[in-house]
C-alpha cells in the first residue's frame, strides 16, 4: 500500500493559491485552503492587539515519495518573501479513503520527532484563552480556524462534547519536550473545567521549516 503524508503550510491570507500552484507543478494533485487567523507569540503583544493577522492554511495529501520535491518547490517559491513569512510541516496519515479505496495503514505511535502539533477544538470565543495558557507553558504562536459543529446543541455528544454550531480550532506546533506542559496548562484552564467545553489532541510533526528568507 502507498504511504501518505499530510503536508501543512501556513502563510499570510491570499498567498495559499500560489503555494498550491507550485506544489501541483511538482506532482501534487491539489490541496485545500482554509482561512484562519494567526495569534501573537506573546501575551503582551496579544494585549496590545499586535501580531494577529489573517492566514491561509493549506492542506495537501501527498505520497511519501513525492513529499520532498513538493516541499522543496514550496520552499523555493517563497525564498524571496520576508523572513518568517510562514511555516510548513508534515503530519503522518494513517488510513486514507480515496476514490472508494482504502490506502495506507501507518502506525506512527512510536515515531520520534522534534515537534508536536497540538490541536484544540473549543466553543467560539475560547481560543485566545487557550493560547494564553499555552504561551505560559512555553508555546509560541498559533493559528485559529473558524469551524462549526455538525448538529444542533440539543443533539448527540461527540467525545462527551456538545456539538454546537460555532467552534474555533487552534493549531500549535511546539517542541516535543514542551508538549506535556502545554497540555497540562490547557487542561487546567477554568473555562475548560466544565464537561463538554473542548477537546485537544496531539500528533507528531515531521520536517518543520519556516518559509521565506533564511
Amino acid at each position: 500500500m502507498d504511504d501518505y503524508k499530510l503536508l501543512i503550510s501556513i502563510v499570510p491570507h491570499d498567498r495559499g493559491e500560489r503555494l498550491i500552484r507550485s506544489a501541483m507543478e511538482s506532482g501534487c494533485g491539489g490541496g485545500t485552503v482554509l482561512t484562519g487567523r494567526g495569534l501573537a507569540r506573546s501575551n503582551v503583544a496579544a494585549i496590545l492587539g499586535l501580531g494577529e493577522e489573517a492566514k491561509d492554511i493549506i492542506l495537501m495529501i501527498v505520497k511519501d515519495e513525492a513529499k520532498t520535491p513538493i516541499a522543496s518547490a514550496i520552499i523555493n517559491t517563497t525564498r524571496f518573501e520576508k523572513k518568517n513569512f510562514g511555516e510548513m510541516f508534515c503530519v503522518n496519515l494513517g488510513a486514507l479513503l480515496k476514490s472508494g479505496k482504502l490506502s495506507g495503514e501507518n502506525d506512527m505511535a512510536n515515531t520520534e520527532t522534534d515537534n508536536t502539533m497540538i490541536t484544540v477544538i473549543v466553543n467560539k470565543g475560547y481560543a485566545d484563552d487557550v493560547m494564553a495558557a499555552a504561551r505560559s507553558a512555553g508555546a509560541g504562536g498559533g493559528t485559529v480556524v473558524n469551524a462549526r459543529g455538525t448538529a444542533r446543541e440539543t443533539d448527540a455528544r461527540f467525545f462527551g462534547m456538545h456539538i454546537v454550531p460555532e467552534k474555533e480550532m487552534l493549531l500549535m506546533v511546539v517542541p516535543k519536550d514542551k508538549k506535556g506542559a502545554v497540555m497540562s496548562a490547557i487542561e487546567n484552564l477554568k473555562c475548560l473545567k466544565e464537561q463538554g467545553m473542548g477537546i485537544a489532541y496531539t500528533c507528531a510533526v515531521e520536517n518543520f521549516t519556516t518559509l521565506g528568507k533564511k
